[in-house]
This record gives C-alpha cells, structure tokens and sequence, in this order.
C-alpha cells in the first residue's frame, strides 16, 4: 500500500499531476495512482482524469510508441519483453500493437543482429552448439523471439 503524500485541493493536485505528465510520457493508470496520492475523492479523481486527458496531457497511444522505442533503442529489448511490460501497465491489446508499428522490422532485425554479434565475441566458449545455445538464451531472454533467434544463429 502506498502512503498518501499530502491532501491538496482539486486544482492543486490537477496542477502537480500536469506537470508530472509534461515530464515524460505516462499511463492512465500512472497518473490515477498520482491522484490517489493526493487524497482526491473518486469522483474528482475521474473528473480530473478526463480533464487531462482531453487536454492532451496524458495519452496511452502516444505512451505506448515512446515505451516501444526507448525500449528497443536503449535496453535492446524484443517485443516479447515489451509487449508483457506493456500489458503490465494496463494497456488495452490495441494500444500495444500501435506501439509495436512504430518498431521497424530492419531495425529489429539489425539491432537483435548486433546482440547477437557482441554476444558471441563475449564467449569463450570453444564448442559451437553450446556457443550458440547460450546466445540463444540470452536474445531470448531479453524478448526477441525464439524463431527468429535462430533464424540469425543460422545465418
């Protein structure tokens, strides 16, 4: 259970969260549990939810493509592992597959290419199979799938 940082009024707390949005990119469900922080009752929480929303303030769509690209840019993540954190933020099947459009299939592949390659120079590992079973695992483990994984080993 989280603590309750302090009671603000309606337009306080509108304020704070406005801003806390403007920061970076957030969910619903992020910015409802900011609101809760502050006190508000049930019914000004889904009042002001609405608000922001309409006033561009928040948008699941916009947070799912921001999500999948620093995603894959920056962890070097697959879309297994971001469409499960995706799903874990509350965000409906749609908004995760407009999220998952804005991820190019040449820069998926190049980027699971390059893992792949420091990967391998990593090991030392002498036998080939056990070599390539253990990279496996790990561009896995980090989200691409298992298909195309061994698609590149092949290659």
């Amino acid at each position: 259970m989280r603590k309750k940082t302090e009671q603000l009024s309606v337009q306080e707390a509108k304020a704070k969260v406005a801003r806390y949005c403007a920061y970076q990119e957030r969910t619903r469900q992020e910015v409802q549990t900011k609101l809760e922080d502050y006190g508000l009752s049930s019914s000004d929480l889904e009042r002001v939810l609405n608000e922001l929303e309409a006033e561009g303030f928040y948008n699941e769509e916009r947070y799912a493509q921001a999500f999948c690209r620093g995603k894959l840019h920056h962890n070097k993540w697959g879309r297994v592992k971001i469409v499960q954190a995706l799903r874990q933020k509350g965000l409906s099947d749609q908004q995760i597959q407009t999220g998952l459009a804005e991820i190019g299939e040449e820069t998926y592949r190049k980027i699971l290419s390059d893992l792949i390659t420091k990967k391998l120079k990593s090991l030392k590992e002498e036998d080939a199979f056990t070599r390539n079973h253990k990279v496996a695992r790990f561009a896995i483990g980090k989200g691409f799938e298992a298909d195309l994984v061994w698609e590149m080993l092949g290659e």
